[in-house]
């Protein structure tokens, strides 16, 4: 008596303009897992499994569109009860690593600036420009 079948919903499939009888959909429970499936032949191998009647509903939302039928073939399925199809959760994008020598820079840099006071590159000035352009200026003497 524990693996009893549960009605839990049906799917309805257009056959031509005329929507034909409804194909009931049953939940059974195991101790490890939910199996939702029709039981009418020729749809009786399309079979939703999940960890939750949720889960197995989405499963079988997900097998049911893969099956052939155009959507415009049938309608559904239509749930009973509480079920209500847990789609999974898209996956989270990828969130790129913080560097590292940012944070030890950034509480570096109040420390290391008297340093760079006294640093030889603020000691000696840059060279002016004339003092440039006579380095430049090849000399005239022959040698």
């Amino acid at each position: 008596m524990a693996n009893l079948l549960e009605y839990v919903g049906c799917v309805h499939i257009y056959l031509g303009p005329y929507r034909g009888n409804p194909i009931a959909l049953y939940l059974k429970r195991t101790e490890s897992s939910c199996q939702i499936s029709p039981k009418a032949y020729p749809w009786n191998d399309v079979m939703g499994v999940g960890e939750t009647p949720n889960k197995a509903a989405a499963d079988f939302e997900d097998k049911w569109k893969t099956k052939g039928l155009a959507a415009e073939m049938y309608s559904g399925p239509s749930w009973e009860g509480g079920i209500k199809p847990e789609k999974p959760a898209p996956p989270k994008p990828a969130v790129p690593p913080k560097p590292a020598a940012a944070p030890a820079a950034a509480g570096a840099a109040p420390a290391s600036q008297p340093a760079a006071a006294a640093s030889p590159a603020t000691l000696n000035p840059p060279p002016t420009p004339s003092a440039q352009a006579a380095d430049a200026q090849p000399s005239a003497e022959p040698k």
